[in-house]
């Protein structure tokens, strides 16, 4: 990986920690819901799942995601992947989330 690259994925990261899930009011990056990060020339794939299929803010977090890119410079293109293999599961979550909603 290139070292601009490299700088850019950790910036869009840092983005995605901010984009919170609507329901739980935690980062979807700790809710494990990211599983990819592509970087292609300057456009961005972001493979994502939810935590259902059907998940009715599915729209909303995808929009979030958008807006939170697009502020970084240098990217023009945003593609957002949704797939639910593997399928999500509780187990995602990062530790601190798991704390912060109580489960063990």
């Amino acid at each position: 990986m290139k070292l601009h690259d490299y700088i850019l994925r950790k910036k869009i990261v840092e983005q995605l920690y901010k984009v919170i899930d609507p329901e739980l009011f935690i980062s979807i990056v700790d809710l494990g819901l990211i599983y990819d990060i592509t970087i292609e020339k300057k456009k961005i794939i972001i493979t994502i799942t939810l935590t259902t299929i059907g998940c009715p803010l599915s729209a909303t977090i995808e929009k979030n995601i958008r807006e939170s890119i697009a502020l970084l410079k240098n990217t023009s293109v945003i593609d957002i992947l949704i797939v639910f293999d593997p399928p999500w599961s509780p187990q995602m979550i990062s530790p601190s989330a798991r704390a912060e909603l109580g489960i063990e």
